[in-house]
């Protein structure tokens, strides 16, 4: 009888822990600068000062840095360094497609393309990243592969670039809250 009731006490609870676990997010409606908004999966935190240094070195802070955890799924946006003076979608996507296939040594292309979100274009582009690890650098001998979804959104003078990125491994979990999070972007 107490066998029986603690196994039923154990289903019960892996039953509830699988439930939850495939409840969907909540996204959190998040302001990164003025007139710039997404929402981003509660479990995303932002950056510390730290954290921004270490992974986005740069003379120029992303205007919203966000990771979980763990550390290993992130979330950012810059303003990117490249600016047009027009609005010319197919040269900027063959520009920002070369630029992603110099960063890596292998690129597996899931989608690309320019979309509308919410009145405005965004050239972008889905993709898994390969970096070859190193045979001579102690602990960085396996390559690193990553889940990336990337858009950018181009005005004259400005070109936002909003990226998500997780080990390849947690595609499956992280690629549907990636797309909501990209679609939930608005640039006023």
């Amino acid at each position: 009888m107490i066998k029986s009731f603690s196994m039923n006490k154990i289903a019960s609870f892996a039953t509830l822990l699988l439930i939850t676990s495939l409840a969907p997010t909540k996204l959190i409606k998040t302001k990164l600068a003025e007139g710039i908004t997404v929402s981003i999966p509660f479990e995303l935190k932002a950056m510390s000062t730290e954290d921004i240094a270490q992974r986005y070195p740069s003379v120029r802070a992303p205007l919203g840095s966000f990771t979980n955890e763990e550390r290993l799924v992130d979330f950012s946006v810059n303003i990117s360094a490249t600016q047009w003076p027009d609005a010319d979608f197919t040269m900027a996507q063959k520009f920002f497609k070369s630029g992603i296939n110099n960063l890596h040594d292998r690129v597996e292309w899931i989608g690309e393309g320019v979309q509308e979100i919410h009145n405005r274009k965004f050239v972008y582009f889905e993709f898994v990243s390969r970096v070859n690890g190193s045979k001579r650098e102690l602990g960085e001998q396996q390559a690193v592969q990553r889940y990336v979804y990337i858009q950018y959104f181009i005005e004259p003078g400005r070109t936002l670039v909003f990226s998500f990125s997780c080990p390849k491994e947690l595609r499956e979990q992280w690629q549907p809250l990636a797309k909501a999070m990209m679609k939930s972007v608005r640039v006023k």
